[in-house]
């Protein structure tokens, strides 16, 4: 699973902070606002007594919002903080960035929640125990990038790209995997790889 995006540069012992929406307009006249979201988890980020920060000028953590209750509208997310209760301190919150602490690379193994700067530059590797009999530990290449939509996408540079074999062009160089663990079954940013259990077809030459 993937976390939020883009990461803010942690100081020192401080958190890094991961931006979670933007307030805009208010909604309707009882302080509830509406918000662009930069989350992939808003069902989480916006259940009701969660905590998301302002930042100061410095880059920390700073006004502390709780969200009281949040709902969709029309495809986009309306939320009510505490303490805010009529359209006037809603409509004062509009550009607003929200913020939420990052996690440890430790808790993140343990709840399986990776960002997509985590998974970049990483060996994509044949999982030992791939389903299509594949040579286990076989390096597919690497992780150049995560494409973000209703499904994710690992963007892989193929190690040995598929050529045409009369002319030698470069048919294939790159493949695109599903982010998820039925298909990658083990991320080991410490070690610099993943494993990969495609199904046939998936990955160009294989």
């Amino acid at each position: 699973m993937l976390d939020d995006s883009p990461r803010q540069g942690g100081t020192g012992d401080r958190p890094e902070l991961l931006r979670v929406c933007r307030i805009g307009r208010a909604q309707g006249l009882k302080g509830e606002v509406t918000v662009r979201i930069f989350t992939d988890e808003p069902e989480i980020r916006f259940a009701p007594g969660a905590e998301l920060f302002a930042k100061t000028p410095d880059g920390g953590e700073g006004y502390m919002f709780v969200v009281e209750r949040s709902r969709v509208f029309k495809g986009r997310w309306i939320l009510k903080f505490e303490g805010v209760d009529d359209r006037d301190a809603a409509e004062a919150l509009n550009g607003t960035e929200l913020y939420t602490p990052a996690v440890g690379l430790d808790e993140m193994m343990d709840e399986d929640l990776w960002y997509p700067k985590d998974l970049v530059g990483l060996e994509a590797r044949i999982d030992p125990d791939n389903e299509q009999g594949y040579e286990a530990g076989l390096v597919v290449g690497k992780v150049v990038d995560v494409i973000e939509g209703p499904q994710w996408l690992l963007k892989i540079r193929l190690a040995t790209p598929v050529r045409d074999p009369e002319s030698g062009e470069v048919l294939e160089k790159t493949a695109l995997v599903p982010f998820v663990e039925e298909l990658v079954p083990e991320i080991d940013p410490a070690e610099g790889y993943l494993t990969l259990d495609p199904p046939g077809g998936l990955i160009p030459g294989l």
